[in-house]
């Protein structure tokens, strides 16, 4: 089953998010960590648009910095949990047997929990960092995604064209690598769109309870935590950060179901 990417608005949107946030050091009107105590505390004006923090400083270039960690963050996470969970998936759905069961029943216990508590003693024992906070909500992910990529290979390997290519000779792996990876590609990628949502999501819920990236750096997570206390007085602290994270999520998920009822659609008229 061939595959045609169509465009879309969301997906439109989230080219657009990343090219904001990567785009950051250009966009950003301020120095994100330049303290101007005269203006501190102060609501969006023509000059901060989206007002000050309590130092004064400039809170859309933080958001725009922030953005680029919790998007940085998200797609290393989504990254991983696809390489981690593809592989895992795919040897479960290949080897079968004992082997498909020990998969399975291990990413059974792993989903079984919590996720945000599973992230709570990870980053706890290693420390919240760019570089082992994507590592643990990939790892976090990495079970649906196996569970997804072993149920879209065993439906592609009970398929009659499989079995015709096997009856004829060709090698399983290459019949793996050749047709069924690609088959399954477009299931791997709406898998992708809702990882990058929730990676987007725990990034955001670790920095917010104060186990996510650490002052002076920001990201979306960690603008909300410092708002948090002053949110009544201050909206602005954490309206326009948990904004950009509602936006980027919805994008997200939009992009994938835009993708599986492309999907179904194109079975349903097979």
């Amino acid at each position: 089953m061939k595959f045609r990417w169509r465009f879309s608005f969301s997906g439109f949107l989230i080219l657009l998010i990343l090219g904001i946030c990567l785009a950051a050091p250009i966009l950003a009107p301020y120095d994100p960590n330049a303290i101007s105590v005269a203006e501190a505390f102060s609501g969006p004006t023509a000059k901060n648009w989206m007002g000050a923090d309590d130092l004064g400083r400039d809170s859309l270039s933080r958001i725009l910095y922030g953005g680029r960690i919790t998007i940085l963050i998200a797609m290393a996470a989504t990254l991983i949990a696809l390489l981690i969970g593809t592989t895992w998936g795919l040897v479960a759905g290949v080897r079968r047997g004992w082997v498909d069961e020990f998969l399975m029943r291990t990413a059974d216990a792993t989903m079984a929990i919590p996720q945000i508590l599973f992230a709570l003693v990870c980053v706890s024992a290693v420390g919240a960092s760019v570089i082992s906070l994507p590592i643990v909500v990939g790892i976090l992910l990495s079970p649906t995604t196996a569970r997804m990529a072993r149920s879209a290979v065993v439906t592609e390997l009970a398929s009659d064209y499989v079995t015709a290519a096997i009856a004829s000779g060709t090698k399983r792996s290459k019949l793996i690598l050749s047709e069924v990876m690609p088959n399954i590609a477009p299931q791997l990628l709406v898998q992708l769109s809702i990882n990058a949502a929730a990676a987007v999501m725990l990034e955001a819920t670790l920095s917010f309870i104060g186990l996510g990236i650490q002052p002076p750096n920001a990201s979306w997570g960690t603008l909300m935590l410092q708002g948090y206390a002053k949110i009544w007085n201050t909206y602005w602290f954490v309206f326009f950060p948990a904004l950009a994270v509602t936006i980027t999520i919805l994008a997200f998920n939009a992009y994938g179901e835009r993708i599986r009822v492309t999907m179904d659609s194109r079975r349903s008229s097979v």
